[in-house]
């Protein structure tokens, strides 16, 4: 087998046109790699920020059924396309994003840490596919920006004046309906 520091220094990431059958514009890159013999391979990847690229290996698809309504189409094809990406293990995301998705990710991560995501949503399953690829890059996205941190504020002097004048104000015409009613 190849070594695979030499097979990844080789490595260069060449961009391709946007993927048929997506509104979205879900972007791909090819990968192609020599290895020290002389040989080329190609990999797919998902690009998912300017940063962060996933390869196709990560990602590992099954087609199941899908529920709900369809006629006799529902029981005789897979359409549904069951997603599943070890967001724990994966070497493409940094360590915060890695925190940040765990957090957005919810219930749709296992124990093991795999993210998984049913796409059923379409009658297709290249449809559905790229539907399942499509959310899995918004969570990702979702997790690679950074939250604006909470500075601290605290109210001008002119705003505590006239909440305190407000104050005195309305016990001032509490104090005048409470001797009102006194007198009577």
């Amino acid at each position: 087998m190849h070594n695979t520091a030499v097979i990844e220094t080789l490595s260069r990431v060449v961009p391709e046109a946007f993927v048929a059958g997506t509104d979205k514009g879900e972007t791909k890159a090819r990968h192609e790699i020599w290895s020290d013999t002389g040989k080329f391979y190609t990999r797919i990847a998902m690009k998912i920020t300017t940063t962060i690229t996933l390869d196709e290996s990560e990602l590992e698809e099954t087609f199941v059924r899908a529920s709900g309504p369809g006629g006799q189409n529902v029981n005789k094809v897979s359409s549904a396309v069951r997603l599943r990406y070890n967001a724990l293990d994966s070497p493409a995301l940094p360590a915060e994003v890695r925190t940040r998705l765990v957090a957005l990710a919810g219930n749709r991560m296992t124990a093991a840490g795999d993210i998984v995501i049913l796409a059923q949503r379409h009658r297709t399953q290249a449809q559905n596919r790229a539907d399942a690829r499509e959310r899995l890059a918004e969570l990702i996205r979702a997790a690679a920006r950074r939250p604006k941190t909470r500075r601290k504020t605290k109210p001008s002097a002119a705003a505590k004046r006239v909440r305190l004048e407000d104050k005195h104000r309305r016990g001032a015409l509490k104090r005048a309906r409470r001797s009102s009613a006194d007198d009577t």
